[in-house]
């Protein structure tokens, strides 16, 4: 049995070594002069390491009061041939000293002390008001395109959280939302309610201060939005398919994904379904059943169990090193990232070296990448974070119209409004136009999400009737979410995560006077009350940044502990778990590859189109027709 993380209390403390700290106070003088991005691009891929090893020392903080929450060795019942190998569902056994540790129904952890987190009155979740925010800063007056990236890259984010968090809301308490004058809001009662998150029950008097939420899905990098998070779903989802695959479409008309009664597409997780989403889960699920067709082929005497189990942990992979290596840096396209992001895979050395030595550093996730240097906690037990779901709010990535093209001729054929392709009527324009997967993933290449920046969420997502009956405005409850959860607004989180407050208005808005007098304004002239979010759309970004440095602080953390805290990434990335096959398919594919070995006819778009970029995140030049 290979090891994995430590268990227990003491065990949760990570001190960095004398260079990491010399390192972190080199550059906390240095940024006091010039911030990290505009810095020479090596010596800014070390500023960020410094950044890493401060974070990974004091922004990890436990919200269960004693270890035994993470359960003990051999409680709940485990054997080594069952679970050694094996991603269970519900995300246990990863630690296998602490087994219940980031499962299905365990808390989200918190990136800032609880003391900073406490429970807000009514009246400060109200204070300004969350619908007049999400009126004057979050309402889109025009689309503003994000011109380094396509439509495929908002689909693909919204595609991966389905897989990472959902909270659980509360059936009797809700939030009565005032509505300003004038408000327009066509609720058949005239009111705006939110239903509020349902705490956790509390374990000791912090939990009674600072309330925690479970987490519904897996906080594990586990395709859960695929398989789901609980073993009774994941056999649903096999139904009768043979040699480990999941179960599709055998007719292979206009969808693969099996659908029930009332058309809802049968996956790990559906909520909030459109396109974009039909497009991925499709993708990824033909992905699977392609690598238990490679498996079985190489290894004809495994039971369909073991096919399953290895494919899950190669799509699972893949995925993971997709979005390391292609989607962040597309998003945040500066030349430090993309050396560091694929530094966190292949390591300094690079992709070349490490396919023609392998791991130089059995231990060193610099020199050699994290995929197998070791799993490892650092300073609380792996889950992710209140304050990570807060900077994954990027609901302006949507844009109200998708044009949609011929992949083989560059042709318009139509346009649909985004609320014509959602919920129901995601497969529009594969049922009414006869177009093809391939058409549709080229027309997502070829168009562009909305940049993540003020007055650019959707009306759709603002006037929000979804299949369950909800009204809402997702504008509103993004505001009412931070503030509700205790996530600390603006200045304060920036304080926390070692950065600078802001000191004035027009500081905050990069010295635009006019912004800076309607949040002066809006937050009554106190610069502390700015929440999260709003700070966050406002503040001038990096050169290539697609959101904010300020949220970018609790990526440099979290993308690592993801693959870092991981027994099936950083610990057990062997032959014995992944299989030689597997192994291979996981180091040698990419997204290009999934979508032409799916979708043959999107195998020359890019060149077709003139775009030498690397990334199927990054816009497509249209063909010429």
């Amino acid at each position: 049995m290979s090891p994995s993380a430590k268990s227990g209390a003491e065990s949760y403390a990570y001190i960095p070594g004398l260079p990491q700290r010399a390192l972190i106070f080199i550059y906390k003088g240095i940024n006091k002069f010039v911030p990290w991005h505009r810095l020479p691009t090596y010596i800014s891929v070390l500023n960020l390491s410094a950044f890493r090893y401060e974070l990974r020392n004091q922004n990890l903080h436990d919200v269960y009061p004693t270890p035994e929450a993470q359960g003990t060795p051999g409680c709940p019942h485990m054997t080594d041939d069952q679970y050694l190998h094996t991603r269970h569902s519900d995300g246990l056994y990863n630690d296998l000293s602490a087994p219940k540790m980031g499962c299905a129904g365990m808390r989200f952890g918190r990136n800032v002390p609880r003391e900073y987190t406490t429970k807000p009155s009514d009246e400060d979740v109200m204070t300004p008001n969350p619908r007049l925010i999400s009126q004057e800063l979050l309402k889109r007056d025009t689309f503003k395109p994000a011109t380094i990236l396509n439509l495929l890259a908002a689909a693909w984010i919204q595609f991966q959280v389905h897989d990472w968090f959902a909270h659980e809301n509360s059936t009797t308490e809700k939030y009565g939302i005032p509505l300003p004058d004038g408000d327009q809001w066509n609720a058949p009662d005239g009111k705006m309610e939110v239903e509020k998150t349902q705490a956790d029950e509390p374990l000791d008097e912090t939990d009674k201060a600072a309330p925690a939420y479970k987490n519904q899905n897996t906080h594990w990098w586990d395709g859960s939005q695929i398989y789901g998070s609980s073993e009774a779903r994941t056999r649903e989802l096999r139904g009768q398919a043979k040699n480990g695959k999941l179960e599709v479409d055998e007719q292979k008309l206009v969808t693969f994904l099996p659908r029930d009664a009332n058309g809802i597409p049968q996956t790990g997780f559906s909520t909030n379904w459109w396109l974009g989403l039909e497009m991925l889960h499709t993708l990824f699920v033909l992905e699977h059943n392609a690598i238990c067709d490679e498996l079985v082929k190489d290894y004809p005497d495994w039971a369909s169990e073991k096919v399953f189990d290895t494919a899950r942990l190669v799509t699972c992979a893949l995925m993971a090193k997709i979005h390391t290596v292609e989607w962040t840096p597309a998003i945040l396209a500066h030349p430090a990232l993309k050396i560091s992001m694929e530094a966190n895979w292949w390591g300094v050395l690079g992709e070349r070296l490490y396919k023609l030595l392998g791991r130089v550093s059995r231990t060193s996730e610099a020199i050699s990448g994290i995929p197998g240097s070791g799993a490892e906690h650092h300073a609380a037990p792996y889950a992710l974070t209140e304050e990570f779901v807060s900077v994954y709010r990027m609901h302006p990535l949507i844009p109200d119209t998708v044009a949609f093209f011929d992949a083989k001729t560059g042709s318009h054929k139509s346009t649909y409004p985004i609320q014509d392709i959602a919920f129901k009527d995601a497969r529009k324009p594969l049922t009414q136009e006869g177009m093809g997967f391939d058409d549709v993933l080229y027309s997502f290449g070829i168009n562009y999400p909305g940049a993540v920046t003020l007055n650019n969420t959707p009306d759709f997502l603002r006037d929000l009737h979804t299949p369950d009956g909800r009204h809402i405005d997702l504008g509103t409850i993004d505001i009412l979410r931070d503030r509700e959860r205790g996530v600390p607004r603006y200045n304060q989180f920036r304080r926390l995560f070692h950065m600078p407050a802001v000191t004035s208005f027009l500081a905050l808005t990069g010295n635009n006077p006019g912004l800076a007098s309607k949040l002066e304004k809006l937050y009554e002239g106190d610069l502390e009350k700015v929440d999260l979010l709003v700070g966050c759309l406002c503040e001038p970004l990096p050169k290539g940044f697609g959101f904010s440095d300020t949220a970018f602080r609790v990526f440099i953390l979290m993308a690592s502990r993801r693959l870092k805290s991981d027994r099936f990434i950083a610990g057990d990335w062997n032959e014995e778990t992944y299989s030689k096959v597997g192994m291979r398919w996981v180091q040698n594919n990419g997204m290009k590859d999934v979508l032409g070995r799916h979708f043959p006819a999107l195998k020359g778009v890019l060149e077709k189109s003139g775009n030498l970029k690397s990334s199927y995140f990054s816009y497509f030049n249209k063909l010429n027709t």
